[in-house]
Parts: structure tokens; sequence; C-alpha cells
């Protein structure tokens, strides 16, 4: 018994040896120790300590929008030892280098591009391979710019301050989906561009308070995520807002006859004046038609005298007595005549000698 363990010992022995000397797997095939003269080596590959795997920013997991001639500056992290191969594809295709540069490190791999156009939209996969082991990342890269103008603007219909527009949507959105229109209006007076509606989504609107009297011009751009387009179609009809008509109907009314008799609102007064100063008398008369204005000295006409001048206006009635002498005192009256009746008024004049 002793003798046998002793062999089996020593056998187990000698494959332990063969083991460790033999540097194939030991699942594998086994290989004679006695390599013949000539053959090649054997070629062995470095052990895999960490698997490939790709850390992917959370920003890059939904679609990645970029503006026409901005920057593309995307740092990827990943890992695998040892150092696994990277490489990116554009729509499955190898990338250009013309325009779009790679660097990758031991931990992370870059993708520049420095100005981006709308060709570089697309699917940007990067490979991270090691042996027959591999990982992948998708990141979808969209590229947009400002829409082109709206085709045309054409202006419908003018009512009241009221004015109709269609208009056709762009042939060209950028790249993206239209946020909607922006209708804007002037008038010929002054020229000036004012906005009535923003982010309008439907192609026909009717643009309301108008002044009257102007004349409107209208001119439409689209809007995208990058802003307004460039250029704008303008109506090439104008908007004529028009006065109404209006017609004045005169309600019917009875005359009034304002016609009277004279009747004197001021009466003359009593007065004493000096020889030699001119002396004026008033009164008041309302009538009407115009009354005749009759001056009387102690009931004498006046009329032609070239000492007294009278005058009548608005119903005011004055007599100037010019120098006056002791004997151009007495009593004046004044009469107003028409034709529904007349009226007069007296005062007495004294005239006294300077002391």
């Amino acid at each position: 018994m002793e003798t046998a363990t002793a062999l089996e010992t020593a056998a187990c022995s000698q494959r332990q040896v063969d083991a460790a000397a033999d540097p194939v797997d030991a699942e594998g095939p086994r290989t004679p120790h006695h390599q013949e003269a000539g053959s090649p080596a054997l070629q062995l590959l470095p052990s895999i300590e960490e698997h490939p795997k790709i850390w992917l920013p959370r920003a890059l997991r939904q679609t990645y929008i970029r503006k026409v001639g901005e920057t593309v500056n995307l740092l990827i992290p990943f890992q695998g030892k040892p150092k696994p191969q990277a490489t990116w594809t554009h729509n499955g295709r190898a990338l250009d280098s013309s325009r779009v540069s790679v660097r990758n490190g031991e931990h992370d791999s870059i993708l520049f591009i420095r100005e981006v156009q709308r060709t570089d939209s697309g699917c940007y996969q990067l490979c991270v391979q090691l042996g027959e082991l591999q990982a992948t990342a998708a990141i979808n890269i969209l590229v947009i710019e400002k829409p082109g103008p709206p085709q045309s603007i054409k202006l419908v219909d003018v009512w009241g301050a009221n004015a109709t527009l269609e208009w056709t949507p762009p042939q060209d959105t950028g790249n993206t989906a239209l946020l909607g229109y922006t209708v804007q209006k002037a008038d010929k007076k002054s020229g000036l561009w004012f906005t009535v509606l923003e982010r309008y989504h439907r192609t026909s609107c009717i643009v309301s308070d108008l002044i009257v009297g102007n004349s409107y011009a209208f001119r439409v751009f689209a809007e995208n995520q990058c802003g307004l387009s460039d250029t704008a179609p303008v109506t090439a009809d104008l908007a004529h807002i028009q006065k109404a008509a209006t017609v004045y109907k005169a309600k019917g009314f009875a005359q009034r006859d304002l016609s009277e008799a004279p009747k004197f609102t001021q009466p003359l007064a009593d007065c004493t004046t000096v020889t030699g100063y001119d002396t004026q008398l008033f009164c008041c008369v309302r009538a009407s038609p115009r009354p005749k204005i009759i001056w009387l000295k102690n009931k004498m006409d006046l009329q032609g005298n070239p000492k007294y001048r009278a005058l009548s206006q608005l119903g005011v009635c004055s007599l100037e007595i010019r120098k006056p002498s002791p004997f151009d005192g007495g009593i004046y009256t004044c009469k107003a005549i028409n034709a529904l009746g007349e009226a007069s008024v007296d005062c007495r004049v004294d005239v006294k000698a300077p002391h």
C-alpha cells in the first residue's frame, strides 16, 4: 500500500509539472512537449481584466441639437483593460476625416467638428472593442438653421377696419419643425413695421383694428428654434381703410319767432356837466328787428346837427354833446322804433359855467 501511494504521488507531481510548462488552457487540446524544428511559436493573448463599457452622458441620450456653424465637441468616457480599440461611424459609414476629427485616450474618446453643417446630422456610433467583446453607444445629432421665408403672401379682402391675409409655407423649414409665423403691418405714411401676431400656426389670418384713412402693407416671417427667417414676403397690394360715408339727417324743428317790440334795458341817467367839456349819454335797447334810433332835445329832432354825434351798436345807444354851453341843457330823449312798436327814455342835462 505504501509503495502504490508513493507511485501515485509521483505521477501526480509529474502531471502538475507538465501542466505548468504547458501555456494552453487546460480545457483546450494538449500540445506535445517536444516541438518539431522550424515550427512557429504560439501567439498568446493577454488576459482581459476589465470588460469594455461606455458611459454615455445623460445629455447625449436624447437628440443633440446644434445650429449651423456651431462647434461639436463630445467627450465619451469608457472603460476596458487592457486598452480597448475605439472607432466611430456616421450613419453606418466611416467618418469624413476632412471635417470630423477623433482623439482616443486611455479612458475616453473625443468627437470634434469645428463648424457643423446640416449634412452632419445623423446617427454617430461609438464602438469600443476588446478582443471578441465590444460595447456600442449611439448619439443622434440634429443640425438646424433658420427657416426660409414663406413663399408668398396675398391680401385677400379688406372690409371696415379689417384685412384678410393668406400665405404659403416655406420650402425649407431649417431641418426642424416650425414654431409658427410672425405677421407685421406698416402704414404707408410712416413705413414703420409693427408686429400684430407672433408664433401664429395657421397660414391665413385676419388683422383687425386698422386706422381709418390709412393704407397698410403686410409681411410674414417663418420661425423655428433658430429664430425668424432672414427675409419675409410683402403684400403686393395695399389695404386702404376707407372712411365710411356719413349722412346727417337734420331733425325738423319749429322756427321760433324772436321778434319783439323795442324795450330799453338800461335807461338814460341825468347828468351835470361843465361848459366846454364833451359829454356822452348812454342807454341800452333790445328789439327785433333792429330798431331805428332817434335822439330828441326838448322834443326836437337832433338828426343832422353837427354839435351832436349819435351812435348805435349791439343795442348800446350813445349821444355825444360836443363842448356844451349853458344853452345845451334840457331834456334829452332816446326813441327806438321798429315794426312792432316803439319805446323811449328821457334824462335831464344841466350845463354849468366853470367856477
